[in-house]
């Protein structure tokens, strides 16, 4: 297949390049993300490889389709940014990765939780200025804090046995329990008590019509004071105008994010020279207890040779006209 690869950085090619010698696929690399104004780069094509924040809505499917494009390998977990009724409706055939290395944004999300509690980047940075003094770094133990984990998916459940391995008490909140998890003492609450009783939450769940702005004014407000919330899935579960107000009243204590709602402008570019526009992530950036990192929460060698695998494993059922191991559709 011809496929024209969008969103395109770095590390991407030399993660595929490493696995195109092996399969009998074509790549063209762009690095424009793929919208209306992009998807003519699609033409003579035989499928796209998009990322989060292209898009895959009803103007770009229908251009897509126009030019007999009608395959599309999504080289991410989630696929909220796809148009699915539009896509049924043309007869696209659309793949994922459902699962590439779950320890991966697991771990990011300890890292998050770590640093917020002990300060280690202040620390860093001071140290780096010749500065030793210890004052204002007073941190907190992470051992015996009751975490809530919401959504206990493959993410999830890697980063329950994580907390669970660092002594914390872990309470979960999933529309489908693990009983693996249950084994290991994980312990499924409704969500408002799960709210009600964390010390840290953390967010694990897919970004769609039932879980937008997931928390919000509402949900803060049943939440311990000062606590510790953190999210490496997807940055719309969290309203961000009241999460800053959290802030401000220190409901919230420390704010652990990896992802934001506002994210498509933003991240994956280089905007150091630029004037910071959005108003709501200057606002989170001037908070000492706000860890902002630009949804890297993925990338590691291990996360991105798997996406690499099964993105192209995805190509060779589509072009074989095979049974689709990972296919998106609208009802699933």
């Amino acid at each position: 297949m011809k496929v024209a690869f969008f969103s395109t950085k770095s590390y991407d090619k030399q993660s595929f390049n490493e696995f195109l010698p092996d399969h009998n696929h074509e790549f063209t690399y762009f690095e424009p993300k793929l919208d209306s104004n992009t998807a003519a780069l699609a033409e003579g094509h035989d499928a796209i490889c998009s990322f989060v924040n292209d898009h895959l809505d009803e103007r770009v499917l229908t251009k897509l389709s126009e030019m007999g494009v009608k395959n599309v390998v999504l080289r991410c977990a989630g696929y909220n940014q796809v148009d699915l009724e539009k896509a049924e409706e043309l007869g696209f055939k659309i793949c994922r990765v459902p699962a590439y290395s779950p320890e991966a944004v697991a771990e990011h999300a300890l890292a998050l939780i770590m640093t917020l509690a002990r300060k280690t980047h202040k620390a860093y940075n001071r140290v780096r200025e010749n500065n030793y003094s210890l004052e204002g770094l007073t941190g907190f133990n992470i051992n015996g804090k009751t975490t809530g984990v919401i959504g206990t998916g493959a993410i999830g459940k890697a980063f329950c046995k994580i907390m669970l391995g660092i002594g914390c008490e872990v309470i979960a909140y999933d529309i489908k329990e693990n009983e693996e998890l249950k084994e290991l003492g994980v312990r499924y609450l409704p969500l408002d008590e799960l709210l009600t009783q964390s010390d840290i939450i953390s967010l694990h769940c897919p970004l769609n019509s039932d879980t937008y702005h997931l928390i919000n004014k509402q949900r803060l407000a049943q939440m311990k004071g000062g606590v510790v919330l953190i999210n490496t899935s997807r940055g719309a579960l969290i309203e961000s105008k009241a999460v800053i107000q959290a802030l401000k009243t220190k409901k919230v204590g420390n704010l652990g994010i990896d992802v934001y709602e506002q994210e498509e402008d933003l991240f994956f570019q280089n905007r150091s020279e630029e004037i910071l526009q959005d108003e709501d992530i200057a606002r989170l950036m001037t908070f000492p207890n706000v860890l902002i990192t630009g949804h890297q929460a993925f990338l590691t060698k291990e996360a991105l040779s798997q996406i690499s695998a099964t993105t192209f494993r995805n190509l060779e059922e589509l072009e074989a006209g095979a049974e689709l191991t990972n296919e998106v559709k609208k009802n699933k």
